[in-house]
């Protein structure tokens, strides 16, 4: 196998090349990574070598790693995350120094998995492993325009002992994160997930929400997610459904469970009637959409009063299956995510769903190699 062959030799150049600029990385394992995949090729193994990352240090032992890993996926270096006392958890930290936004290099990626997303935004590798506790893989997602998946909550094993985080994949589009995805999801028990697309019939019916009932949002953000809904609607992907998508503000509830107190009366509450509303929403096979963020990514300095997090972590309080899709540009040149929320378990269906809509949108731009100002 030469350079030139070698899908993963190309990988660690373009890291070599690009992350002194945006800083997507900690660690990267170029020896370790060749040998696995003249390994995974030579066992003739279902991903023949394919490159992705891992999200921080300890990604590598993450279930979806060794279930990639044992189907000839071959990572190739560890993805930055927030540093300690950063409590938005909406940044990075690189080898080299802070991560940046690959379109905008005085905006943040988002985060927690802040290198996963950059990584695969800059083209350095095809799919990044990544998990999401309140948003942590649809906000990095949305504001680095790339595709960006949650699972379903309980369904691949965690090491969140509060039940909110769960794991996720990063990769250009939904169609490129389905070889990925196929092989975490095979082995979470659903069967369907380990076959070919799901046909799905057209048009998908689906919820749009602004602010899901409580968010303050971006007027900018939210008119390019009606853009797109609208477009989808022309296009005969979706067609809009008149349902209340209205939840109660998650914030309390979430800190709730996250500080050990999932009994909280205020917190059960909460959690019970989003459960009740989200239930009548799904019925029929309905899907949700909303914008991925109420906000535009933010500088450096932090997100400011407005909660990136709003429209995000009521879904790993419901435990649904959530992504974030490219839905546009901002005037100022930011990206925006379209999210797509399906019922608890339909993780297959909405990798289906995130496939048949992003053939009728716009294809997912590139951005500069090292951002820009």
């Amino acid at each position: 196998m030469t350079p030139a062959t070698s899908a993963v030799a190309r990988a660690l150049e373009r890291i070599e090349r690009l992350d002194p600029a945006l800083h997507a990385f900690i660690e990267v394992w170029p020896d370790e990574a060749l040998a696995r995949e003249r390994e995974a090729v030579a066992r003739r193994l279902p991903l023949g070598g394919l490159p992705f990352a891992v999200k921080g240090p300890s990604g590598i032992r993450s279930y979806a790693a060794r279930r990639l890993i044992a189907a000839g996926g071959v990572p190739v270096g560890a993805t930055s995350v927030p540093g300690p006392g950063t409590t938005w958890q909406t940044w990075g930290q690189g080898a080299h120094g802070r991560t940046v936004n690959p379109w905008r290099a005085d905006r943040t990626p988002g985060g927690s998995s802040a290198g996963s997303a950059v990584a695969v935004a800059a083209g350095m590798v095809e799919a990044a492993t990544g998990s999401d506790g309140a948003g942590s893989v649809r906000i990095p997602a949305a504001w680095c325009g790339v595709f960006g998946l949650k699972t379903t909550n309980g369904l691949l094993p965690s090491p969140d002992r509060t039940g909110l985080a769960s794991a996720g994949v990063f990769a250009r589009s939904a169609a490129a994160a389905e070889p990925y995805l196929r092989r975490v999801l095979g082995g979470g028990g659903t069967p369907e997930a380990a076959s070919d697309r799901l046909p799905l019939p057209l048009p998908l019916p689906v919820v749009h929400s602004e602010d899901l009932g409580f968010a303050a949002v971006d007027p900018e953000v939210a008119a390019v997610v009606r853009a797109a809904v609208d477009r989808l609607v022309a296009a005969g992907t979706v067609r809009l459904v008149d349902r209340d998508a209205g939840l109660l503000d998650p914030a309390g509830a979430w800190a709730a469970v996250r500080g050990g107190a999932p009994d909280d009366p205020a917190a059960v509450r909460v959690r019970r009637t989003n459960d009740e509303r989200l239930e009548t929403l799904f019925s029929g096979g309905a899907l949700l959409l909303t914008p991925a963020t109420p906000n535009r990514p933010h500088g450096h300095e932090g997100p400011g009063a407005r909660y990136s997090t709003a429209l995000t972590w009521a879904f790993n309080l419901s435990g649904h299956p959530a992504a974030s899709l490219p839905a546009g540009f901002t005037g100022d040149g930011c990206p925006v995510g379209l999210q797509m929320v399906a019922p608890r378990g339909a993780d297959p269906v909405l990798l289906a769903a995130a496939r048949a809509v992003e053939d009728a949108l716009p294809p997912a731009r590139t951005p500069p190699p090292a951002g820009r100002d």
